[in-house]
């Protein structure tokens, strides 16, 4: 049933697209207020860059830590399997991944974010800003 349009409007709930591939951005749909209740988080599941103001707003990174030196502390973070990797080219630092791929803050029962009110800059943004700004890689949760 997902992607079936007439299914959906016979329920009375909302149309919703049908699911996009992550590879291809054409198949994303535009995005709209209340496409989220409905999706399996999806945008979860690509890699998260971000700055240290990101780390220290999450709570892994005191701001004081931030002002020492890195490498100590990013070690540190990516022993506790918060980080990634570091790009010295572009100060970003990605977020560490669950085994299926999913964010390491995505509750895997709910699809929901653990840390919400703290997320990222670039969660803050999507989709108003990633790969096809305006657009997200719905898929269902049904």
């Amino acid at each position: 049933m997902v992607g079936c349009p007439g299914a959906w409007l016979m329920t009375g709930r909302p149309l919703l697209p049908p699911d996009a591939d992550l590879e291809r951005l054409s198949t994303w749909a535009k995005y709209r207020n209340g496409l989220c209740e409905s999706c399996m988080a999806t945008c979860c599941t690509m890699p998260v860059e971000v700055k240290v103001p990101d780390l220290v707003r999450l709570g892994v990174l005191d701001a004081f830590e931030a002002e020492t030196p890195m490498k100590p502390w990013l070690k540190r973070l990516q022993k506790a399997g918060v980080v990634e990797r570091h790009s010295p080219a572009t100060g970003l630092f990605t977020l560490a991944r669950q085994s299926g791929g999913e964010c390491v803050f995505l509750d895997r029962q709910t699809r929901r974010c653990t840390v919400y009110e703290q997320r990222p800059d670039t969660c803050r943004k999507h989709p108003q800003v990633g790969p096809r700004p305006g657009y997200c890689a719905f898929r269902w949760r049904g």
